[in-house]
């Protein structure tokens, strides 16, 4: 395991976080997160909530040795067991999920903890103060993913820059489009699916994504 992960440097929580569907990747989940990992993402999520114990344990697995192959962050959703199991770099809670302070006590320092705060700075808030390592809000666009998750302003992003001080990440529709503007309002990273794995050239896609996070000023 990279050592910087280890001690959890904040400087590597940034850029682009990919999220796994299995609708979209289907059989082909490992090719195509292969894909995005070599167009750039810094942190890939592995999410799969309806296949079966065994089958979530051989998909995480094989994410997660490509991601360490590649020097990716590889982080598990909702699933404290299946991250230990598979040695993950971390977990990502929603709201609704594992309390984060018994996440912490069974994962231990060195892994990393990420909650969902939706549209809620007080969320995030509380989040940081039991010790999250980032927090997400969104969604700030319309998602095919999660089309009914509660609708952010742009501004929620700006406003939380002033109060939090953990990496933000932003989510919900994103687009290379829409990216400049969740940059400029203080995101330090963008967690995208539809964008980058329901393309028919993901490696291009997520290029294009990292080419506009790691310009200089992202401009709208």
């Amino acid at each position: 395991m990279i050592e910087k992960i280890k001690q959890k440097n904040k400087n590597i929580l940034q850029g682009l976080y990919a999220i796994t569907d299995p609708e979209l990747m289907g059989a082909d989940l490992a090719e195509k997160a292969e894909q995005a990992i070599l167009g750039g993402i810094k942190i890939l999520q592995y999410r799969n909530k309806t296949a079966s114990i065994e089958q979530q344990e051989l998909e995480a697995s094989s994410l997660c040795k490509l991601c360490n192959k590649h020097d990716v962050l590889f982080i598990i959703n909702d699933n404290i067991e299946l991250a230990i199991k598979v040695n993950a770099d971390g977990l990502h809670l929603g709201q609704k999920d594992t309390q984060l302070q018994q996440a912490r006590k069974l994962l231990g320092e060195n892994k990393i903890i990420g909650v969902t705060c939706n549209n809620k700075i007080e969320f995030a808030q509380t989040a940081q103060g039991q010790g999250a390592d980032y927090v997400a809000f969104g969604r700030f666009f319309n998602s095919l993913t999660k089309p009914s998750a509660p609708h952010a302003e742009l501004s929620l992003l700006s406003e939380a820059r002033k109060q939090i001080t953990v990496p933000i990440v932003a989510i919900g529709g994103i687009t290379p489009e829409s990216a400049p503007f969740l940059l400029n309002e203080g995101a330090d990273m963008l967690a995208v699916i539809q964008g980058i794995f329901g393309q028919a050239d993901i490696l291009n896609a997520t290029r294009q994504f990292v080419e506009i996070i790691d310009s200089p000023k992202a401009s709208v």
